[in-house]
């Protein structure tokens, strides 16, 4: 099963964790192939929405909505089931000062 595992957090960059700490969870991770991709995200300041309305392109710089916590980053993982997944993103450093988010593929 295919999962996305978001990066979720209120934390301001300077008080996310350690890279090492991600990078002695990746690591194994990629080794094992049970992670497929993953990558860090812009700031939200550099986002852009998208939207149609009335066959009219509209766009607007930045977060669309009002929030205090947005999403870091992104890894998808390739495992045998929920569980699995559950056991992975524990171990992710930013679900002790953030959280993740795990979303099935269709």
């Amino acid at each position: 099963m295919k999962y996305m595992m978001f990066v979720v957090s209120s934390l301001e960059p300077d008080t996310e964790p350690d890279q090492s700490d991600v990078d002695l969870w990746v690591d194994p991770l990629d080794a094992s192939g049970k992670r497929i991709i993953g990558e860090v995200l812009a700031p939200v300041s550099d986002s852009t929405v998208v939207k149609v309305r009335g066959g009219k392109v509209l766009t607007a710089r930045g977060p669309f909505a009002e929030t205090t916590e947005v999403i870091l980053g992104f890894d998808i993982l390739e495992v045998d089931d929920l569980d699995e997944a559950i056991e992975i993103a524990s171990k992710h450093p930013m679900a002790r000062n953030g959280q993740i988010e795990l979303r099935p593929f269709m």
